[in-house]
């Protein structure tokens, strides 16, 4: 059966809710995301949260059209520490089931590098480039964990939040983003594959290296993309000479002159160490 094409669905307004078909609210109900938490206010006053929404269907309003999407599961995110997430209260993590047009319904994610098919909303809109820019209430994007979105959140850059220096860390996310699909020039261009190993760390104390002797450093991050890329990820994507010819501001910063020390002046925030 078919899929909702990429990881990340965008919702632009939430026109409807119900919840097992007892009670439903259409416009007049106001909805939010606070991190990756539902507060959806009905006509009588509440305020319901997401644990308190499983079995709700939303009927959205995405890309000229209407979609169906099912709530069929909330929990808080337990983490990974074989893959370096660690728990966070205010991150939870649902099961969507999305409606076909024979009234089936699949769910929304594949699955993430845990195996779970899950994701959560985000608060903002979607940029050309891939990131997620804010918005105006009620403007979200449902985004998996199996997606580069999905992974920076759970990694501990969550722009909602401060790194242990008092620093917002919305940028971060957005270079984060960047970083993991390997978008070196910034504009959207992923260059990586699916279950290609990396080490992320950063200089706000979220991540840490690895320092996996069998990784190199590949690259210093910004907002805007790569500042420097010592070697490539996947070679059979993309080359050096490729990145400087499509990306100017890269043109003399490609091979052994990016050093981490020569990405930190660049202003890189986020590093990346990967197979050489």
């Amino acid at each position: 059966m078919a899929k909702i094409a990429g990881f990340v669905f965008f919702v632009t307004i939430l026109l409807a809710f119900s919840c097992g078909g007892q009670r439903s609210w259409a416009t007049s109900v106001g909805v939010e995301v606070v991190g990756t938490e539902f507060h959806l206010s009905t006509g009588d006053g509440r305020t319901l949260r997401s644990a308190e929404l499983i079995g709700a269907i939303l009927t959205v309003a995405t890309n000229g059209t209407t979609v169906r999407v099912r709530v069929d599961g909330v929990e808080p995110d337990p983490g990974d520490p074989a893959r370096g997430y660690k728990p966070a209260a205010d991150v939870w993590l649902y099961t969507f089931s999305v409606q076909q047009a024979d009234g089936s319904w699949i769910n929304l994610c594949e699955p993430g590098p845990d195996g779970r098919r899950q994701g959560f909303p985000l608060a903002g809109v979607a940029r050309a480039d891939g990131t997620i820019a804010p918005a105006e209430p009620g403007q979200f994007v449902l985004t998996c964990t199996g997606g580069a979105e999905g992974k920076c959140i759970r990694f501990g850059y969550r722009p909602w939040d401060k790194a242990p220096d008092g620093q917002s860390l919305a940028e971060a996310y957005q270079t984060c983003v960047h970083l993991v699909r390997a978008d070196y020039a910034g504009d959207g261009t992923a260059t990586t594959r699916n279950g290609q190993p990396i080490d992320i760390y950063d200089s706000l104390g979220v991540q840490a290296p690895a320092n996996d002797p069998g990784q190199d450093f590949e690259a210093g991050w910004g907002p805007d993309g790569a500042v420097c890329v010592r070697h490539v990820r996947v070679k059979e994507n993309v080359t050096l000479e490729a990145i400087a010819a499509h990306t100017p501001r890269l043109n003399r910063r490609v091979g052994p002159i990016c050093t981490e020390e020569y990405a930190r002046s660049l202003g890189a925030i986020l590093f990346s160490r990967s197979p050489p």
